[in-house]
């Protein structure tokens, strides 16, 4: 094993990942700089906005309360699409029972719910948290009722042969299915940010939706594209978190089929 291979990847990892956005931003500063489009700011303006705005007490009153609603809903949905998927994949009873209603609500685009819920439940983070969750939870729930599904039943079977326990072949069963939670978590993530800033635009008075569109309004140009650069910065942020949790979690799948990384 060489020594500071891992951070040698690690570093080379991070540069691609980097390397483009960074790319883009640089061209985006050169052939915005003479821009006199009041809805086309250079990128230096907007860049100075970002500070003015964002670095301030506008991050603790509007970025804290995104993030809070994102994290409460995704973790309720992620919880309650793994507990049903598994139900759903592992007993064909419950698969029958509930395919009519996953194929429906599955093409339901959760933004629709939003009148509905506003006339039922009101204005309020509850309604918000509720399309949120929704919109993360389909994702979840059919990639692990997937996953559960294409478990190998000579594993199953050999499990049952020697007799383990019950929790112990349920613990084995999630433990497979967990490459195809993992893609369906992933999924449901970008579904959860998208989701989470239509609601706060729409029915809030707080968050970075919220922000956003009130600068528009207002037409604070450089302001709203600042708004637009921090979303998609905390996206980007989440989803490489997301992947290095997920690397983690599934280092023996990677050893299993053959792909681990070199130490």
């Amino acid at each position: 094993m060489r020594a500071g291979g891992p951070l040698a990847r690690g570093a080379a990892g991070a540069g691609l990942a980097l390397g483009l956005p960074a790319a883009l931003l640089a061209l985006w500063w050169v052939a915005s700089a003479g821009s006199t489009n009041i809805f086309l700011p250079p990128l230096r303006v907007i860049v100075e906005a970002f500070g003015r705005v964002w670095l301030s007490g506008t991050f603790a009153d509007d970025v804290v309360p995104s993030l809070w609603r994102l994290g409460a809903s995704y973790g309720a949905a992620l919880v309650v699409g793994v507990v049903a998927g598994y139900a759903i994949g592992r007993w064909p009873v419950a698969r029958a029972l509930t395919s009519p209603l996953l194929a429906y609500f599955r093409v339901l685009p959760a933004p629709v719910m939003i009148p509905v819920l506003l006339v039922a439940v009101g204005i309020g983070d509850a309604t918000k948290l509720i399309v949120i969750g929704l919109g993360a939870l389909w994702p979840i729930l059919l990639n692990t009722a997937d996953g559960v599904r294409a478990v190998d039943e000579v594993q199953l079977e050999t499990a049952a042969a020697f007799r383990l326990p019950v929790w112990t072949r349920h613990r084995l069963t999630l433990r497979a299915a967990t490459p195809q939670i993992f893609a369906g978590a992933r999924q449901a993530l970008g579904i959860s940010i998208i989701v989470m800033v239509v609601s706060e635009m729409l029915m809030s008075t707080d968050g970075l939706g919220f922000t956003v569109t009130q600068f528009q309004r207002s037409f604070a140009i450089p302001e709203m594209w600042s708004g637009v650069l921090l979303i998609g910065a905390l996206g980007f942020a989440l989803a490489k978190l997301f992947e290095l949790v997920e690397r983690r979690a599934l280092r023996w799948h990677r050893g299993h089929t053959g792909r681990e990384e070199p130490s």
